[in-house]
């Protein structure tokens, strides 16, 4: 037998529920990690533990893998160009993850694209923020350029007095930052894109997303917006991962605007929060359709199993090591899914799950899954 071996950078949940998907169609899953002990190399054998440019750790890697992917946009490309230059194919390739990293270039790739987004501007000194200030108004954000996530990397900037301060929570000079101008919104939408390397396209339902200190907390599925919004978005979307080039799946972010303008947040080169209901609530999940789209392999159907879902993430509420002790009250909610990622360790507010309920209402959903994810004490 030919085994397929996937092989992930990165060993976090969402290399975990790649492996899942994989796991499903006969595969198996090599995992690469800088530290041991990752949820994702819980679940496989094959796990390999090196810095990310540790060529004497990645080459037995490359050679375990058959194709190469990766579950965050932290891995700098030359890494990825070093595992190209061995022979083997990874998905995203390191051109489109040089466009999406740094959060600069991700937007000047867009606007080069004629793709709406907020005003931006490199930073490189106190009075250049500033001028940004009075240029656009206050509020604006100041953000680095790499790195950030979750609301990690950006700070709010309300008046010219919290510039100093924030460029220095933010490592500047060390560390790059750009500006971007304070966008009121009024849904925060996203969905998954996924595409095969020969460029066939799959778009699943536009859905909204509420944060709770700039972490994703709620996702329901499809979004409430009209119509043309709804065809207005997923278009947006596919151009956007298109002027990427990407192979894979990526998580779109948008904002809609009051008078009704559509803007991209940002873009994930990877399976993102926003997609992890579609494990329940889709025919195909995003895991599955990256397993598939990096293969060059059919993309699954997206369409929805009910007509409502809502994803809550399970975030950690104190700081110790994990305990389960909670998880039977959870399970006897009815008709709710449960996962677990198996992190050693919960800290406020990191992602140690999410719990999904699919039905024939938002309300109903969001209802059933929030009384799960309050008996959750991990």
């Amino acid at each position: 037998m030919n085994t397929i071996t996937i092989g992930i950078l990165g060993g976090g949940q969402l290399a975990r529920m790649l492996a899942y998907a994989a796991f499903r169609l006969g595969m198996n899953v090599c995992i690469y990690e800088r530290v041991p002990n990752s949820p994702a190399s819980q679940v496989t054998p094959y796990s390999f533990v090196g810095e990310w440019f540790d060529k004497s750790a990645l080459k037995p890697f490359a050679d375990c893998a058959s194709v190469i992917t990766l579950e965050n946009e932290f891995i700098a490309p030359h890494v990825l160009e070093y595992l190209e230059s061995l022979g083997k194919p990874v998905f995203p390739t390191s051109q489109t993850i040089a466009l999406v990293q740094d959060k600069f270039v991700q937007k000047a790739t867009l606007r080069r694209n004629h793709l709406p987004v907020a005003d931006f501007a490199e930073i490189f000194s106190i009075d250049e923020a500033e001028h940004f200030g009075q240029k656009h108004g206050y509020p604006f954000l100041l953000k680095s350029r790499t790195g950030g996530y979750d609301g990690y990397g950006n700070r709010t900037i309300h008046t010219s007095a919290d510039i100093p301060k924030a460029l220095s929570a933010l490592g500047f000079p060390s560390r790059t930052i750009m500006a971007e101008a304070f966008v009121r919104f009024e849904k925060e939408l996203a969905t998954i894109v996924a595409r095969r390397r020969d460029k066939t396209v799959k778009v699943y339902p536009i859905v909204e997303t509420l944060q709770e200190t700039h972490i994703c907390k709620i996702v329901k599925a499809p979004a409430e917006i009209g119509a043309e919004t709804e065809h207005a978005a997923r278009n947006l979307a596919q151009l956007a991962i298109e002027s990427i080039d990407g192979v894979g799946v990526f998580g779109v972010e948008m904002f809609v605007t009051a008078d009704g303008r559509i803007l991209i947040n940002e873009l994930a080169p990877r399976p993102h929060n926003s997609g992890h209901y579609t494990i329940d609530a889709c025919l195909t999940s995003q895991f599955e359709n990256h397993i598939r789209a990096i293969l060059n392999y059919p993309l699954g159907d997206v369409s929805m199993l009910a007509p409502a879902a809502v994803m809550v993430n399970v975030l950690g509420k104190t700081h110790r090591p994990v305990s389960l002790d909670s998880l039977p009250l959870a399970l006897s909610l009815p008709s709710v899914k449960v996962h677990l990622y198996g992190k050693a360790e919960s800290r406020i507010g990191r992602k140690m799950g999410h719990i999904t309920a699919i039905g024939n209402s938002i309300e109903d959903c969001l209802k059933r899954a929030l009384d799960a994810e309050s008996a959750l004490t991990i």
